[in-house]
């Protein structure tokens, strides 16, 4: 096959295209080491080391690299992964090695994430967060399930109170008109409902049922 590009993608690295085709990426030493050259051709032996040993080798190492310093969902990673351009085969190749070691598990991804903040974070939007990380709703139910049966569980209206005793909100504060009650009250009914708690928890939390109907 030949080398018909060899594009530059920075200072390290450079996109290859063989026989019209994107390939793969490659850095310097990789191209010296398997004489890599824009017309020229890659033999069989090269291209077959290249994608059966060096490019599988270096997305397991780059997985592992990343999940030394941040926790990952299986989906962020495949995303982080493919950044580098990996061909797709050698990306599920390197989730399912990093998987076999156990440092991979959405479900205790979730759990995780559920016990940290369930005292600070409406139901709603731990699950927004969990989701935006690429993990199924399915996953996230059984995480909360989980965390159930070992008791934690969550008191939203507690929580509501809490977020607007600290915005210096009182229910029993004496407005000077019913417009300005409505607006305050209308302010921090936004700010509650953007934090993910259902109608029914933020009215009782602001004691104004007689509100927002």
């Amino acid at each position: 096959m030949v080398v018909t590009s060899v594009q530059p993608l920075d200072k390290k690295r450079s996109r290859i295209w063989l026989d019209g085709e994107f390939a793969f990426v490659l850095y310097k030493g990789e191209l010296r080491t398997f004489k890599v050259e824009e017309g020229k051709e890659l033999n069989d032996s090269s291209y077959n080391e290249i994608v059966n040993t060096v490019l599988p080798k270096r997305a397991k190492l780059r997985a592992m690299n990343l999940l030394k310093s941040h926790t990952y969902s299986v989906n962020q990673l495949k995303n982080k992964l493919a950044e580098g351009e990996y061909p797709a085969n050698i990306i599920e190749d390197a989730l399912e090695y990093v998987a076999s070691y156990g440092y991979t598990d959405d479900r205790r991804l979730c759990e995780e994430y559920i016990r940290i903040h369930i005292s600070d974070k409406s139901h709603q939007r731990l699950v927004q967060d969990l989701m935006r990380k690429g993990i199924s709703k399915d996953v996230i139910n059984d995480a909360f399930a989980g965390c159930e049966e070992y008791g934690f569980e969550q008191d939203e209206l507690t929580m509501a109170r809490q977020l607007l005793k600290k915005r210096g909100f009182d229910p029993e504060k004496e407005y000077n008109s019913a417009d300005e009650r409505n607006k305050d009250f209308a302010k921090q009914y936004s700010f509650l409902a953007r934090k993910g708690f259902s109608s029914s928890v933020i009215r009782s939390a602001m004691n104004a049922h007689d509100l927002f109907d």
